[in-house]
């Protein structure tokens, strides 16, 4: 249990730098694209940066290539629930656009978690640290 609320932490640590990244992208974007899209440019801009994240600090396991083609998979998943709950706070609930993206990021990163740790943990080398000695 000591282990998963390490990564917990981790996981959110990271996540805020990540969606610190992003959201400053997506600010950007709004400049010169409508909200869908410049939602779209920043997610997937973020993955790669998500992955090294994931792999190096949070779950501190070594990247693959399995884990590094099927990552994406889980944004596919966050963006598709993301995209929802962002269009609905925009068009259904009134949620001034610039502020929507914060809505579908606390609905998602629960779920990010669980699939993330999922993913990179079933995939992950034998329990080792990437320095090759045991973890606790």
């Amino acid at each position: 249990m000591k282990i998963f609320a390490g990564q917990a932490l981790r996981f959110l640590i990271s996540g805020a730098i990540n969606t610190a990244v992003t959201y400053a992208v997506y600010l950007v974007l709004l400049r010169y694209l409508d909200y869908r899209s410049a939602y779209g440019v920043a997610f997937v801009s973020g993955i790669a940066f998500s992955y090294l994240l994931n792999v190096r600090f949070v779950f501190r396991v070594r990247p693959n290539w399995r884990s590094a083609i099927l990552f994406p998979l889980v944004y596919v998943i966050q963006y598709l629930v993301g995209l929802g709950v962002l269009q609905s706070a925009v068009e259904r609930f009134a949620i001034p656009r610039e502020f929507a993206l914060l809505a579908s990021i606390a609905v998602s990163i629960p779920l990010t978690f669980v699939l993330t740790r999922f993913l990179l943990r079933r995939n992950a080398p034998p329990a080792g640290s990437l320095d090759g000695s045991r973890q606790p």
